[in-house]
């Protein structure tokens, strides 16, 4: 038996961690012979993902890490546009990464231990694809958002070699291939209207994804049937969609206290079954002052029980005057984080009020739990429309939200009852969903299948 060994490139946000790292475990439990390095990068702005990725790997024997050197952050100034900064890190990193991965392969010559196989590349990684030519190494992309996302990004070289300008607010809608409807302009990620590189850093990264050797999405076949479809053109690399890739367990949070954490759960074990509607907005979503008061207000009013997620302290200063003593019993606010793999699996939560990001969606479906839209920055715009108008399997409260919009009261409240109805036709849809995907990742199942056309590809590639 061949052992072949794979060599991962995250990147090193939380949200991509997560789904990388899950994946990389997925491949090692489906085949004996593969081996995976993931090379980490140290980014100045996550200072616990060194400590979550190595709590996942800690019982992995398969998965070794290598800390790649550290290297000075880029100027300042290029923050005005988070994407262009963290692209210009992860360029910062190529040397690293090419002589890391050129030691690797030249220890495997004169060993018989296994040899490598390809590249596993973050999409924020792409240009690391010229780092595998060079070595005689095939690069897949591996993309933690969904087959939608995959479908803007194939079209954005295509507009913009018509165009040349950045998209904005007075575009007309935009067609584009693998959208069943053309997609407002307020919807795109905020970095294809940035005129300080977010639009240019899109444009580079998206360039590239037609060299990959394949890509690898963390979907389903069930999920987004459409949109996986239109890929089959003979001018896309093979797309395998492998998902719903998620960490089900819920590895333990560096940074949460673990009173904070039982003090939780003991909290919901008390609440009727699906009675508790879930509020947490991922690692940026903090709000300012007066959308926090309205957020109670909503929550209040709607009636429902809740569990809260609040970056902020909560206090009579931040809340409306009297709110926490009215609320004592009905809701909880937890601050700075939860542990939201169990919250969402846990029956007494019903619903969950979600900043969309892809993993927390992957998660809510899984559950059958139903979602209320609350984008907040990247991609999950794109992500909430999708959910709403394209799928069926959201809630609308908003789909084009910016930081420092401000949705009132009574717009959450409504929205809350809707999510919260028992007869809700989402909530149907996305019970079923939750089904297809649980059968999607067993043996037979779509994404069983297309795990197993990656590994066959990678190793006949390597070969």
């Amino acid at each position: 038996m061949r052992q072949a060994e794979l060599i991962f490139i995250p990147s090193p946000g939380i949200g991509h961690l997560v789904s990388t790292l899950e994946f990389a475990k997925r491949l090692i439990d489906r085949d004996d012979r593969l081996l995976i390095t993931i090379l980490t990068m140290k980014f100045p702005f996550i200072p616990l993902a060194d400590a979550f990725t190595r709590s996942v790997t800690a019982s992995q024997p398969r998965i070794q890490l290598i800390d790649l050197p550290q290297v000075d952050p880029p100027p300042s100034e290029l923050w005005s546009s988070p994407e262009n900064y963290l692209s210009s890190f992860i360029e910062s990193n190529i040397p690293n990464v090419k002589d890391t991965i050129t030691k690797i392969v030249s220890s495997k010559s004169t060993s018989d231990s296994a040899e490598v196989a390809a590249l596993v590349l973050d999409f924020f990684c792409v240009s690391m694809i010229d780092v595998g030519r060079e070595l005689g190494l095939h690069a897949y992309l591996f993309l933690t958002s969904n087959a939608g996302f995959l479908g803007l990004m194939l079209y954005l070289p295509i507009r913009h070699d018509q165009t040349s300008i950045e998209f904005s607010d007075s575009d007309p809608e935009s067609v584009i291939p693998g959208f069943v409807n053309p997609v407002p302009t307020g919807v795109m990620p905020s970095a294809v209207s940035n005129k300080d590189g977010g639009y240019t850093t899109y444009i580079k990264l998206a360039r590239r994804f037609r060299d990959a050797e394949g890509i690898i999405v963390n979907t389903f076949t069930e999920l987004e049937p459409y949109a996986l479809d239109s890929f089959f053109n003979g001018q896309t690399p093979p797309v395998y969609a492998v998902g719903p890739v998620l960490d089900l367990i819920g590895q333990p949070h560096p940074g949460l206290d673990q009173a904070q954490r039982d003090n939780i759960m003991k909290w919901l074990d008390d609440q009727p079954p699906s009675s508790v509607v879930f509020l947490c907005f991922g690692s940026m979503g903090s709000f300012g002052t007066t959308q926090v008061k309205e957020i109670a207000l909503g929550l209040e009013h709607s009636g429902h029980r809740f569990l809260w997620c609040l970056r902020e302290s909560p206090s009579n200063d931040t809340m409306a005057e009297g709110f926490l003593e009215r609320i004592k019993g009905k809701g909880m606010i937890c601050g700075g984080w939860a542990p939201q793999v169990e919250v969402v699996a846990h029956k007494a939560t019903g619903g969950f009020v979600s900043h969309c990001g892809w993993n927390s969606i992957l998660e809510s479906l899984w559950h059958g739990i139903p979602i209320v839209t609350w984008p907040i920055y990247a991609e999950q715009q794109l992500n909430a429309f999708r959910m709403v108008k394209e799928l069926g399997l959201a809630v609308e409260m908003r789909l084009d939200y910016r930081n420092g919009d401000l949705v009132m009261a009574d717009e959450i409240e409504r929205a809350i009852r809707r999510l919260m109805e028992c007869d809700n036709e989402v909530r149907k849809k996305v019970k079923e969903m939750g089904e297809m995907a649980r059968k999607a990742v067993m043996e037979g199942g779509s994404a069983f299948i297309s795990v197993g056309q990656l590994i066959e590809d990678m190793m006949g590639s390597s070969s």
